[in-house]
């Protein structure tokens, strides 16, 4: 084979600059968005999950504090996925010092109005959630954008149960929200995603798009 002819071999630092440079300028975040088009007619938004997902920065990083539970510098992030564990949005990257709730319901209402942008119909939807997210913000962003919250109510160290009415909750409906565990479990296969090494935001989320969109697809890339 002629010298000139050879293929030349793709350099990890060509890889390394455009993925930094697709983080940066959006696009991962667009092939995130385009996954979900895709998908559009197959999603099940009868029910829509969220759950907060840790991920120990052992090098620091914008949204990084030290995690009780984690015995670790973590980072938070807050997906939502529909009743089939497709990812279809997020609330928000949080410091792992926070409680799940806290800033709920900017999060919120940023990730609902994504939703709305895409099309996505998600008006009259059960809004499931784990007594961390149990809030009166969240409660009321979820019935401003026409969702059913169904949150298990947080005890908050009470023995009995809190007088007044009782809040929304079906035992039936929360229950299939385990199928989004799969897909933080798939995640977490990759090293990039559980344990990160990235300083910025934006270079933390870039990698997370990509494994969302992955999700999303999972089934056209299988055939």
């Amino acid at each position: 084979m002629n010298q000139g002819s050879e293929k030349r071999e793709l350099s990890h630092d060509a890889v390394s600059y455009h993925f930094r440079k697709w983080r940066r300028d959006g696009s991962l975040r667009k092939v995130f968005e385009g996954s979900i088009l895709t998908i559009l007619d197959e999603l099940a938004l009868s029910e829509i999950n969220l759950e907060g997902s840790h991920s120990i920065a052992k090098k620091g990083g914008e949204s990084v504090a030290y995690q009780g539970r984690k015995k670790a510098k973590t980072t938070n992030l807050l997906p939502l996925t529909d009743a089939q564990g497709s990812i279809i949005g997020l609330t928000q990257v949080l410091a792992g010092k926070h409680h799940d709730a806290f800033d709920l319901k900017a999060g919120l209402q940023k990730a609902f109005k994504f939703a709305k942008r895409l099309g996505l119909s998600i008006k009259d939807a059960f809004f499931n959630a784990d007594s961390a997210f149990d809030t009166k913000a969240a409660r009321k962003v979820c019935f401003n954008h026409g969702l059913i919250p169904n949150i298990a109510e947080h005890k908050r160290g009470r023995k009995h149960p809190k007088c007044g009415r009782k809040r929304l909750f079906n035992q039936e409906v929360y229950k299939p929200r385990f199928v989004l565990e799969r897909s933080f479990a798939w995640m977490d296969t990759f090293r990039t995603l559980l344990i990160p090494f990235e300083p910025k935001d934006v270079y933390f989320l870039g990698a997370h798009f990509i494994a969302f969109a992955m999700i999303n697809l999972r089934h056209i890339l299988a055939r």
